[in-house]
């Protein structure tokens, strides 16, 4: 089993997709390939750097890739459904039980509402998903001339007004940190926390599973 065939599999593909098209549909920030592979590039990153070998680094890989295909059958429940569909796509096309069992306990914990770091791979999903805010995260339609055409939905103004994000990983220190500059013309840091306080809460007990501390940065100043 290989990313590159998770990824070039025209029945997940179809499923990747019509989970963005469900949550288009309903106004809700991009989940689609542009999340997918930075998660699934943090992921590679956060263990790498860390110094986990290559099995490790697979799975989160494949958990990260496959981790909102639950939203192909609705937002409600997504991480659980996603969880149980990512197990029977990949013991159906060979991989064994413990590996696939480990990808679906990952998907299942990494919402925050329902979910928490209860192993390596579950810890660097929640790390590498919950970081990815940006503006390119708000959708096309909403913006004109560079700038949000309606600022009342406050996730769109928040990842709206994040124009940089860096995940910093430092195995010297055991940090890793969320480094982020916020235009606060566009939204405040207290409308960030407001938004992410419960997300980051889950990525400093995830970056504990992982021997690490948490940091969070915003505009040069760091307020974890």
């Amino acid at each position: 089993m290989t990313l590159d065939l998770i990824q070039n599999d025209d029945e997940i593909i179809s499923l990747v997709a019509t989970a963005e098209n469900q949550l288009r549909s309903i106004g809700y920030t991009e989940h689609g390939a542009r999340h997918l592979g930075i998660v699934t590039s943090r992921a590679d990153e956060i263990l790498s750097k860390l110094g986990f070998d290559d099995k490790h680094i697979l799975l989160a890989k494949i958990s990260a890739w496959l981790h909102d295909v639950g939203n192909a059958v609705g937002r409600p429940n997504h991480a659980q459904n996603g969880a149980i569909m990512a197990y029977n796509l990949l013991t159906k096309r060979g991989m064994n039980f413990g590996d696939a069992t480990e990808v679906m306990c990952a998907i299942a914990n990494h919402d925050e509402q329902t979910g928490t770091a209860v192993s390596v791979t579950a810890a660097t999903l929640i790390l590498a998903d919950k970081s990815d805010v940006h503006r390119s995260r708000v959708r096309p339609d909403k913006v004109k001339d560079g700038r949000l055409i309606d600022g009342a939905d406050i996730h769109d103004r928040v990842n709206f007004a994040v124009t940089n994000n860096q995940l910093i990983i430092d195995k010297n220190k055991n940090q890793i940190l969320l480094a982020l500059v916020i235009d606060n013309q566009i939204c405040s840091t207290m409308d960030y926390v407001e938004i992410f306080l419960s997300r980051m809460r889950m990525c400093i007990y995830a970056a504990q599973k992982l021997n690490c501390s948490f940091k969070l940065q915003i505009n040069g100043h760091q307020l974890l």
